[in-house]
């Protein structure tokens, strides 16, 4: 019989507003104990600005019709719009026995071996979370910790606008360039690059048995 800490359930939920999966990934995370099984929610948000915790409000350099949400989430200002891959990682961490830091080695390897695998050579940097190629940032990550088990995650440009990204610091740094697949000369899909994202993370999560779900939470 397989292990709960070695089940994962994959929930693909499409296009969804951003305050309603942010609520479902709390409530999750409230009411669920030590057996419930770990998920993972792949998804693609309607735009919107999310504030992390520590963001501050002169990071976002002009207002437009583009809402602007305070999360929990660690980290400072991102965008969120359709042709960006999330992940949100709903994991008991204390079960799996590693830290926020151990979470987000492996998020950001999971994306750099991505990337690899299409002849781009991305990179992590120790001061400043995500993922980045030539100095421009490809994917942004956040995470919250509560009752020893992880919510919020990461955010992978792969075929969107990015022009709403020069209203804002990204992740607080002012000037920080964006970049995304499609400009890399990667032409896969959200839909297509979701699987694979899956496949590098639990080369370090190591789950063995995977259920997913279409358009349900």
């Amino acid at each position: 019989m397989t292990a709960i800490q070695d089940k994962l359930i994959i929930r693909h939920l499409g296009l969804q507003p951003y305050q309603e999966i942010w609520q479902s990934m709390s409530d999750f995370t409230e009411q669920r104990d030590d057996k419930t099984i770990d998920e993972i929610w792949l998804v693609e948000h309607t735009p919107v600005f999310t504030q992390g915790l520590a963001g501050k409000a002169e990071h976002l350099l002009t207002h437009s019709h583009i809402p602007v949400v305070k999360s929990d989430r660690g980290g400072q200002i991102t965008y969120h719009a359709p042709g960006q891959l999330v992940a949100y990682l709903l994991i008991n961490i204390r079960r799996k026995d590693f830290n926020v830091r151990r979470l987000v080695s492996i998020i950001e390897q999971a994306i750099i071996d991505l990337l690899a695998e299409h002849n781009v050579l991305a990179v992590a940097k120790p001061d400043a979370p995500g993922v980045y190629v030539d100095g421009k940032k490809i994917a942004s990550l956040g995470l919250k910790i509560r009752k020893g088990c992880s919510f919020h995650g990461l955010a992978l440009n792969v075929d969107m606008d990015l022009t709403p990204f020069l209203q804002i610091n990204p992740c607080g740094y002012a000037g920080l360039e964006m970049t995304q697949c499609r400009d890399l000369g990667i032409a896969s899909s959200v839909a297509q690059l979701a699987p694979v994202l899956i496949e590098k993370l639990n080369q370090n999560l190591q789950y063995t048995q995977i259920e997913s779900f279409i358009n349900e939470q």
